[in-house]
C-alpha cells in the first residue's frame, strides 16, 4: 500500500495549550473549507521528524509557527526558506527545541525541501500555559489567511 503525498500542503505547528504557540494552528483552522482539496492542511507539534516528513514529496510548504525575534507581537514575517535558511533572529528561537529550523536545514541536506517552501512566523507575545491566544497574535490570523489565500492563487493561476 502506498501513501499519497499531498502536492501541497499548509503545516500549522504548535501546542494549543501554550498561548501564542497556537498561532500555527489557529490559521489553519480559519483556512479550512476556503482552499481547494487538492491542498492538504496539517497540524504539528513542531518535532523535527515528523516536519520532515510532511516536506518530503511536496512540490510546495507552507509552515506557519511563532516567532520571538523582538520584533512587536503579531508581526507576520514571510521568510522564503527555499532559497535561504532562516534568518538567525526566527531560527535562535523556537519553543519546539529541534524543531522548524532544524528541519528545513535537514530537508535541504537530504534533498527533501520543496522547490517552494515559505515559513509564516508570527511574532508570539506570551506562551503561558493554557492562556488564549494574545490580542496583538489574535488579530494577525485574519491576514496570514489571507496571505497563504493569496500564495496558492499566486501559484496556480486558477485558484
Amino acid at each position: 500500500m502506498s501513501v499519497l503525498v499531498p502536492k501541497r500542503i499548509v503545516i500549522g505547528i504548535g501546542n494549543p495549550e501554550r498561548g501564542d504557540d497556537a498561532v500555527g494552528r489557529s490559521v489553519l483552522a480559519q483556512l479550512r473549507g476556503s482552499l481547494p482539496a487538492s491542498i492538504a492542511l496539517a497540524e504539528e507539534n513542531g518535532e523535527a521528524a515528523a516536519l520532515l516528513a510532511r516536506l518530503a514529496g511536496t512540490e510546495a510548504a507552507y509552515l506557519i509557527d511563532a516567532a520571538v525575534s523582538g520584533a512587536p507581537p503579531g508581526t507576520i514575517h514571510r521568510l522564503d526558506v527555499a532559497a535561504s535558511a532562516l534568518p538567525p533572529a526566527i531560527a535562535g528561537f523556537s519553543t519546539h527545541g529541534f524543531g522548524l529550523a532544524e528541519a528545513i536545514e535537514l530537508a535541504r541536506a537530504l534533498g527533501r525541501l520543496p522547490p517552494r517552501c515559505v515559513v509564516y512566523a508570527i511574532e508570539a507575545a506570551s506562551f503561558a500555559p493554557r492562556a488564549p491566544l494574545s490580542p496583538a497574535v489574535a488579530a494577525a490570523l485574519p491576514e496570514v489567511a489571507a496571505r497563504l489565500r493569496a500564495e496558492f492563487g499566486d501559484l496556480t493561476g486558477e485558484e
